[in-house]
């Protein structure tokens, strides 16, 4: 199996009013954001590389996996909390059913919001403003992360309904070298998809199955 590639994304330079260069994920230094930065979201087209970054893993994926795709705005359903103005949306699932589906749900914001298995979003970014300061290339980092480790059986998702935020999920890498985890409020939820993941997770004790890789 051919291992990920990321695409060549050109540099992209930003100016302020004054024409001085933004060098976006270090702005503040070692202080606060300014009080004015927060929910101000300039410079948008800094993270349009993350479609193309989205569409090279959509790539990968499916060269490398048994997976079926479906491609349409109906499919961006799958999202807790679909966002406004869709661009594209496309579901892989495994030929496993024991291993986790991805949907990726691309934004005019521009973002990407990736829905894993069950009851997991993941935003990239997770708020755009200037304050978090966020850029696209660590943002990228850390979907290609996420993503690969779902595709080899990394991701656990569980629901516990008598926790406050009781709907949780891991992530580890491929060598279990690194973790990431997450908690949600059960009444975040639509019971329907509730019910049906406590089913669906019942089967998987030890987490999601990794991907059925493609013959040859």
């Amino acid at each position: 199996m051919a291992a990920y590639a990321r695409p060549l994304v050109e540099p992209l330079v930003f100016r302020d009013a004054a024409g001085r260069v933004v060098r976006y994920g270090a702005r503040w230094g070692d202080g606060p954001p300014p009080d004015d930065s927060y929910s101000v979201t300039s410079n948008l087209a800094r993270f349009a590389p993350l479609h193309t970054i989205a569409d090279a893993l959509v790539d990968h994926l499916r060269s490398a996996y048994d997976v079926a795709v479906e491609e349409g705005p109906e499919v961006a359903r799958d999202l807790i909390r679909p966002p406004d103005e869709i661009v594209r949306a496309v579901r892989l699932t495994p030929a496993d059913p024991g291993a986790a589906a991805l949907t990726f749900v691309f934004t005019s914001f521009p973002s990407v919001v990736i829905h894993a298995g069950l009851l997991h979003d993941l935003p990239f970014p997770t708020c755009g403003c200037d304050a978090c300061d966020e850029t696209w290339d660590a943002l990228a980092d850390e979907m290609e992360w996420q993503v690969l480790a779902v595709a080899s059986g990394g991701y656990r998702e569980a629901v516990s309904r008598d926790a406050g935020l009781g709907v949780e999920y891991s992530l580890r890498g491929g060598d279990g070298s690194a973790r990431r985890s997450g908690r949600s409020r059960v009444e975040d939820h639509e019971n329907a998809r509730l019910q049906a993941a406590e089913r669906a997770l019942r089967g998987l004790p030890e987490g999601w199955r990794p991907w059925p890789a493609l013959a040859g």
